[in-house]
């Protein structure tokens, strides 16, 4: 029987304490509404109890966390009944939660997730390119180039917005 790592009760609620704020911001951008992140980050939470690996620190414990929100988001979007989804919906969600008041961060939520994904872990996180390639296992120059087309399409959106 291969060894596992047992988690206690205290262990996942420490970690939760630690990451849950990241990984609802993770979730959010791509669900775009309060009850699906929710969804999101408790499926997250549940894999991480059943996951037997250990981590070698709190980033990597992080990194992970982020990396299976995302798995999980992209896996709910691929599902057939998922494919119509209502897009009024979830642009008024946006106004309804109080992690996304940020004007910035709006236009960062209306991103392609190509895009979106790069821009947000590097601002908002404060991951380098080379950290999230690892995470996101793109190359590093793709997520340079991901940053370089997601500013400009910022650029373009706040330069539209200031003439509005």
């Amino acid at each position: 029987m291969p060894d596992t790592l047992l988690r206690t009760d205290k262990d996942i609620t420490e970690i939760y304490n630690r990451h849950v704020d990241t990984v609802y911001r993770v979730c959010f951008l791509y669900m775009k509404n309060k009850h699906d992140t929710e969804d999101a980050v408790q499926n997250t939470f549940i894999k991480l109890m059943d996951y037997n690996g250990s981590f070698q620190s709190s980033e990597h414990e992080k990194a992970w966390l982020i990396v299976t929100a995302t798995n999980i988001c992209k896996n709910f979007h691929r599902h057939w009944w998922r494919k119509n989804i209502n897009l009024e919906n979830a642009q008024n969600a946006l106004y309804e939660n109080d992690h996304a008041t940020d004007e910035t961060l709006k236009l960062v939520l209306a991103l392609p997730p190509k895009y979106k994904t790069v821009i947000y872990m590097y601002y908002y996180e404060g991951y380098s390119t080379v950290e999230i390639a690892r995470m996101l296992k793109k190359k590093e120059s793709t997520i340079r180039s991901h940053l370089h087309k997601g500013r400009k399409l910022l650029k373009l959106s706040l330069g539209e917005e200031s003439y509005a």
